[in-house]
């Protein structure tokens, strides 16, 4: 998992959602573990597609369940911008 990609996401779930950065763990499920429903889900996409300059297409958006998953995901693609 890339340190400075998870830092990012970390700091976006922590300013967006107001969850506390011991909540945002590598592991933890969106849904399961944060309590992010659809519109949380949504609006958190568009956040790291604007911070990373990247474009998430919703079905890949819905295979996305951990942070670790989101972190790794947003790594390929920047590293296929390249």
């Amino acid at each position: 998992m890339d340190k400075q990609i998870a830092i990012k996401v970390t700091e976006i779930l922590v300013k967006k959602l107001g969850l506390s950065e011991t909540e945002v763990t590598p592991d933890a499920n969106f849904i399961k573990d944060l309590g992010i429903d659809s519109l949380d889900y949504a609006e958190l996409t568009m956040e790291f597609e604007q911070t990373f300059d990247i474009r998430i297409p919703d079905s890949d958006a819905e295979q996305l369940s951990t942070i670790h998953q989101a972190v790794d995901y947003i790594k390929g693609k920047l590293d296929s911008k390249k």
